[in-house]
């Protein structure tokens, strides 16, 4: 098994409050069938808009980020899978998807000790 990062952007957030219920029900049901099957390596969580960006060898820090709306990482998972596409084919079963969002795939970098 490998570990995946989900990072999760782009999400509509348009709706009746009962709506915005459901939805969030869908993401707890999601997250407990990637737990209940073993996937789910550290519980994420959703992130503020807000920020700082630390850059470059004077380490000057900004306000930010400064990304288009669509772009702005509202969450994160870490996961494990059998490989990059089973990260993927679990990932398709993401509620954020169904509001025009995305969930970005990345393998964490296998790291000797």
């Amino acid at each position: 098994m490998s570990e995946f990062l989900y990072l999760f952007s782009g999400e509509e957030w348009a709706g009746s409050p009962a709506e915005m219920q459901q939805h969030m029900q869908r993401w707890a049901v999601w997250a407990k069938e990637l737990t209940e099957k073993g996937h789910v390596k550290a519980p994420g969580r959703p992130l503020e808009r807000t920020g700082k960006l630390v850059q470059g060898r004077q380490k000057v820090v900004v306000d930010g980020p400064f990304a288009e709306a669509k772009d702005v990482i509202g969450g994160y998972l870490l996961i494990e899978a059998e490989d990059l596409a089973h990260a993927v084919e679990l990932a398709k079963g993401c509620p954020a998807l169904e509001r025009g969002g995305t969930v970005e795939v990345r393998p964490v970098m296998k790291m000797s000790r």
